[in-house]
């Protein structure tokens, strides 16, 4: 019986060790298994870009990481009052009992309709709650839990049109002044489909506006204009303007590209990058020129016009290059012809004004370099910006005075005329540029016009 029970002892401490070392073994497993899951950092939710208001419709976006063991759950709800609206509750999965969420990163983009969530003009909050599979507290995982405050906004910004009438020729230029009920995120004059910024700190007023415009040479007297204005919610006013567009014919040209001209011009361009195969012959490759790299080179113009200074630093009138022959005019419909045939069309988006050669370019008004370098078909080429997005442009020089970032005043000596780019002789290519589009120059040239269009409607508002 003694030799019994000492057995059945002997078996049961077998029983437990062996039992023990299961246990064991499984605890290491499981710890192996899971032991990036007892991670104390708790997943993140960023609202890209930050909200603080929201409009009649707005998407929300939003993005939520967890780099650890992985996304569980995003709930996100705006409150208001008693109000509470649930835009998302969304579960991601794992891989299996133990395993990792699958998911580590998710992008939020939710559509919100303030009329269909019955929500109403006023403060609100935005809460997120964020969690991820982690085992540091137990089945719940790391919570991430924010509230942003927001306002719901559903009233417009109110535009109030300051300058009256708005004569305009077409392929000239505009000043609109008006102001705003409040401070908004995007606002400016839509000529046709083209939208020109409207900007601040010309007035000590905060709430005024100046937007210089362009009225494209292409587009007639049938063009729609009005200013727009939207706030950081994403409501949306537009108001229309008094104005009138005296319609014009511009003229048409004829050039007469020779071989001489050709095997004179056509290697200057051998350095150059452009577009497309290789030329087969010079006047593949003029084409090529006068197409494609043109085409590019407006695109540089536009881009170096994208950013201007917000201060005028230009006054009176534009001087234009002394003593000159004007050699080709704005918006000239050219048609280029070669042995008799026409083999290619563009418009002349400047000026061009003729002396001796190689005559000082004067700076047409005060301003600030903002290009100084060789561009394609105008060669070695200066534009100045005047502030407020209004630039002067200078091609075709022999030589360059100035440099990016340099201040000139009007009538300091910037350069040289000469024959660069697709010039066939000694001139001056000269242009104005408002924002992005090109303008005639003759209104910028005439005192009448400054003071009649831009100068009057700003001292008036002034005072």
């Amino acid at each position: 019986m003694a030799s019994e029970k000492k057995s059945t002892r002997k078996a049961r401490r077998v029983t437990f060790i062996l039992g023990g070392v299961i246990l064991a073994v499984a605890a290491i497993f499981i710890v192996t298994l899971a032991v990036d899951k007892f991670e104390a950092s708790p997943p993140r939710f960023e609202l890209t870009p930050p909200v603080e208001s929201i409009g009649v419709t707005h998407t929300l976006q939003g993005l939520a990481l967890d780099e650890g063991s992985g996304l569980k759950k995003l709930w996100i709800a705006i409150l208001q009052g008693q109000n509470e609206v649930v835009l998302l509750d969304k579960t991601f999965e794992s891989n299996g009992w133990l395993g990792e969420g699958t998911v580590h990163k998710y992008d939020v983009s939710l559509p919100i309709d303030i009329k269909d969530h019955k929500l109403s003009h006023g403060a609100a909050i935005l809460r997120v709650n964020l969690s991820d599979y982690s085992y540091r507290r137990w089945w719940e995982g790391n919570r991430t839990y924010e509230e942003f405050p927001i306002v719901i906004d559903t009233v417009p910004p109110e535009i109030t049109v300051l300058s009256r009438q708005h004569n305009l020729n077409q392929g000239g230029s505009g000043l609109v002044v008006y102001a705003l009920s409040e401070p908004v995120s995007s606002t400016g004059i839509w000529v046709g489909d083209r939208f020109f910024d409207g900007q601040t700190g010309y007035f000590s007023q905060p709430d005024r506006y100046i937007a210089f415009f362009a009225l494209p040479h292409t587009m007639g007297p049938q063009t729609q204009l009005y200013v727009s204005a939207t706030d950081q919610a994403g409501n949306m006013s537009k108001r229309g303007i008094s104005y009138y567009i005296n319609e014009k014919v511009f003229p048409k040209d004829t050039l007469y590209i020779s071989d001489r001209f050709l095997r004179q011009k056509m290697p200057e361009f051998d350095s150059l990058s452009l577009p497309g195969p290789p030329a087969d012959s010079p006047l593949d490759k003029f084409l090529v020129v006068n197409r494609d790299l043109r085409a590019a080179n407006y695109k540089t113009v536009q881009k170096v016009c994208e950013k201007s200074d917000p201060k005028k630093y230009w006054t009176g009138s534009f001087t234009r290059l002394p003593r000159s022959a004007r050699k080709a005019a704005f918006a000239d419909r050219r048609s280029y012809v070669y042995n008799g045939k026409t083999v290619d069309n563009q418009l002349h988006l400047g000026v061009d004004l003729a002396s001796t050669a190689r005559s000082p370019v004067p700076a047409s008004n005060t301003g600030r370099v903002c290009f100084a370098d060789s561009l394609g078909i105008y060669g070695k080429t200066v534009i100045i910006d005047h502030g407020f997005s209004l630039f002067s442009m200078y091609g075709h020089l022999s030589r360059v005075n100035v440099v990016p970032d340099q201040m000139v005043t009007k009538g300091d000596i910037i350069g040289l005329t000469g024959t660069t780019g697709m010039a066939g002789g000694d001139h001056l290519h000269f242009s104005m540029l408002v924002h992005h589009t090109f303008v005639n120059p003759i209104e910028w040239w005439d005192e009448n016009w400054i003071n009649h269009n831009i100068t009057d409607k700003l001292t008036r508002l002034t005072q």
